[in-house]
């Protein structure tokens, strides 16, 4: 029937054809549709990215939630934030997305929403299970479209920003969903914009769509290096990772971009939350404490993150992999577009250039994020072995997520990923030398207890 692997932590996802097929768009619509039908919900909109395989998948989709009594508004082709915006402005119970984000274009998947809070975890599980006993709700639902938000969303995002002078900007749009917005929300607003791989194609021609990634960022570096652009802003597929290259060419990580909002947010709100996930550097926890907020570290994730933002009414989170959230001044959900126009409306505000946003911090050693091979059976394990050795020999560990080992000049992160068969790494230090060094002995120790 569906293969239950697809049913990932966060969102369901697989190769086009072999893991989803039309049959499991069908089944899974039919599924999503009966978890909406039993918490007495009655609607839901749905959407897709621009990969070939979306239109016929969003097609099959609607008809299952449709046959299980579920009234659905069919807002098309569009970036995932265009969807989450539709749930908000059309009031609906639910949401749907049809996309694979930032994975290869051979990719497919489906995001679920109820209300603007993502369906992950245990609740994907029970979609599985209602699936795996053909135990469907019945009944005829309408359908309708409505090609209106893609106006109505880019409207409400010029309105909420203001430059207080020109900025120039390069945009890779990685030929995802978001290419379409984002360069006509910057001129609106006074940008001087040059486009790179602006036009939606799924078959993602030039680069793979994850702007977090540098060697996919080559020519969107190279552009803003050999140009008197400000900065490079890159989008992934479904434009809900955001990208920043600065006027040198270098590439900001997540918890960069997020140190540099929260920095603007905080001196018109002391005192308050910001969420940054455990893979994320010292110097931004000990940056938001400086400027005044609270920092808190949690779990990686943009459900999690999302999940605990209600919970505390924190407005602004966001995590290494360039998801960033931002209730203040929007709506709470991560959407790389609208942080584009917050990210330029801050550099407008100086003349400063970005790459000295952050001068005053302490210099920092770190890796990307690494990963190492596992399996699904064995990563969380492994985790906990690793984790329960450095505790009885009496290291400073955070066990938010996986292990975060914590020294006076740096630390360590081991992790399972919620989404596939690897262990996460990453490391920081004062120095070069000592970063390998605690790179080793995490290493090393994941090596001998594997």
């Amino acid at each position: 029937m569906v293969n239950p692997q697809i049913f990932r932590q966060y969102d369901i996802r697989g190769v086009v054809d072999k893991d989803l097929t039309d049959e499991t768009l069908y089944l899974i619509g039919k599924g999503y549709g009966t978890y909406l039908r039993r918490k007495n919900l009655k609607n839901a909109c749905i959407g897709g990215d621009a990969r070939l395989s979306t239109p016929r998948f969003k097609d099959q989709f609607i008809k299952g939630m449709r046959e299980t009594g579920i009234d659905v508004i069919d807002v098309g082709i569009m970036a995932t934030p265009v969807l989450y915006y539709s749930i908000w402005k059309l009031k609906t119970d639910g949401g749907v997305m049809i996309t694979a984000s930032h994975n290869p274009a051979e990719y497919n998947g489906i995001k679920m929403n109820k209300g603007l809070q993502s369906v992950y975890g245990e609740n994907i599980q029970e979609i599985l299970k209602l699936i795996q006993t053909q135990d469907f709700e019945t009944g005829e639902g309408t359908l309708s479209t409505n090609d209106e938000m893609h106006e109505s969303y880019k409207d409400y995002i010029v309105a909420g920003i203001k430059l207080d002078r020109p900025v120039k900007v390069v945009v890779d749009g990685g030929n995802g969903s978001g290419g379409p917005y984002l360069p006509e929300i910057l001129r609106r607003l006074g940008c001087e914009v040059k486009e790179l791989y602006c036009e939606p194609d799924g078959r993602f021609p030039n680069h793979h769509p994850d702007p977090t990634v540098e060697k996919y960022m080559t020519d969107l570096i190279a552009e803003v290096k050999n140009s008197d652009a400000e900065a490079g802003l890159g989008l992934d597929g479904d434009a809900d990772r955001i990208g920043v290259i600065d006027e040198n060419g270098k590439m900001l990580f997540g918890d960069q971009i997020l140190n540099i909002i929260a920095r603007d947010f905080l001196k018109n709100n002391p005192g308050e939350k910001v969420i940054a996930d455990v893979k994320s550097s010292i110097n931004f926890f000990d940056d938001i404490k400086k400027q005044g907020g609270i920092p808190i570290m949690f779990k990686t994730g943009h459900a999690n993150i999302k999940s605990k933002m209600q919970a505390e009414n924190i407005k602004v989170s966001g995590e290494m992999s360039g998801h960033i959230f931002l209730k203040d001044r929007y709506l709470g959900f991560d959407d790389a577009i609208y942080v584009c126009a917050r990210f330029v409306e801050i550099m407008s505000k100086t003349d400063k250039p970005v790459s000295r946003f952050l001068e005053d911090q302490p210099k920092m050693f770190n890796t990307p994020e690494l990963h190492i091979q596992s399996t699904d059976d064995d990563k969380f394990n492994i985790v906990a072995k690793v984790r329960d050795s450095f505790v009885k020999e009496g290291y400073e560990i955070n066990d938010t997520d996986g292990m975060r080992i914590t020294f006076k000049d740096g630390w360590g992160l081991c992790r399972a990923s919620n989404t596939t068969p690897v262990l996460v790494l990453r490391f920081e230090a004062i120095t070069e030398e000592r970063l390998h060094e605690i790179q080793k002995l995490v290493e090393d120790r994941i090596k001998e207890l594997s």
